[in-house]
């Protein structure tokens, strides 16, 4: 097996991306696409020309297979994608609101993805990426899922690989109490952490993004990165701390906008580029994303971001 950069875990889903704004009953067209976080952040990774590969269930039905087709497309190793059968893939759907605030309506519950289980996790395809990630959302859709990404960062802990993590906490997937004790957990096994301000205020309690990047540094990772939305994003290491300036853009949809964050940032990483441009090109990448619609189609390719 070829080395990879990044690996990560967690639960694809497909987008229906209303054409217009207002809520959903009001919609009558959609654009279909893709989504789900950690399925976002690699493709943004491998966009910005890293080599990815993605751990997951998907149904064999004709949205996994438009998952495969689109993963491959953009050079995602996908050797260790399982097709089962009889399961379904989950869907979302985006209404959008003046400014490109958005709404999500999901049809996920009992979905091939929630079926992962650390039986799925090949110990070998961890050890020979640089970089694991996975997210809040893959531990939440299901008790096996959530063990699954345990045995991940176990495994590549274990061999000296990096484990990336966005708690990208939902409420309506568990309760804040579960989710306060297994994000905090996790956040302690995190070289890089990389949550938006409401994540961060939910861990820690603090509306301060400096006071919240110094509570999470204290439970063990490496680099803290909040991410600020358009006002872009405050980093926090154990030598020093940045505030990096967002992009101004006229946004028409966020869907993924964090996601794409992720990806840059772990590719500014794996490169070596400095805090400061390492935040830049995370910027960037997030702000071209929120020019178009869906998580995945508006993604953009290095140049692009340069």
């Amino acid at each position: 097996m070829k080395p990879m950069d990044i690996i990560s875990l967690g639960e694809p889903m497909v987008e229906f991306c209303a054409t217009s704004t207002g809520p959903l009953r009001s919609i009558d067209s959609f654009v279909r696409g893709w989504g789900g976080d950690t399925s976002n952040m690699v493709v943004a990774a491998a966009r910005l020309r890293k080599a990815c590969g993605y751990i997951c269930r998907v149904g064999d039905d004709e949205f996994g297979r438009s998952f495969l087709e689109m993963w491959r497309r953009e050079g995602v190793d996908t050797s260790h994608v399982v097709v089962e059968g009889g399961a379904f893939t989950g869907v979302y759907f985006i209404s959008i609101r003046d400014g490109g605030e958005h709404d999500f309506t999901y049809y996920r519950k009992d979905s091939a993805a929630s079926h992962l289980s650390p039986e799925d996790v090949d110990p070998e395809c961890v050890r020979r990426a640089r970089v694991f990630h996975s997210s809040g959302i893959s531990q939440a859709i299901s008790d096996s899922c959530r063990e699954a990404v345990f045995k991940a960062v176990e495994i590549a802990k274990s061999a000296g690989r990096m484990f990336s993590y966005d708690p990208n906490i939902r409420l309506k997937l568990w309760s804040i109490e579960t989710a306060r004790a297994v994000v905090s957990h996790t956040i302690g096994m995190a070289d890089i952490v990389m949550p938006s301000m409401e994540d961060a205020k939910l861990v820690t309690g603090h509306s301060s993004f400096e006071e919240a990047a110094r509570e999470i540094m204290k439970m063990g990772p490496k680099i803290v990165a909040i991410k600020l939305g358009a006002e872009g994003c405050f980093v926090m290491t154990e030598e020093r701390t940045i505030r990096s300036p967002g992009f101004s853009v006229s946004a028409i949809d966020t869907t993924g906008a964090g996601d794409a964050f992720d990806g840059a940032f772990l590719a500014g990483v794996l490169e070596g580029l400095s805090l400061e441009d390492t935040a830049n090109l995370a910027n960037a990448t997030a702000a071209l994303k929120t020019r178009g619609r869906g998580a995945v189609a508006p993604l953009p390719m290095r140049e692009a971001v340069e």
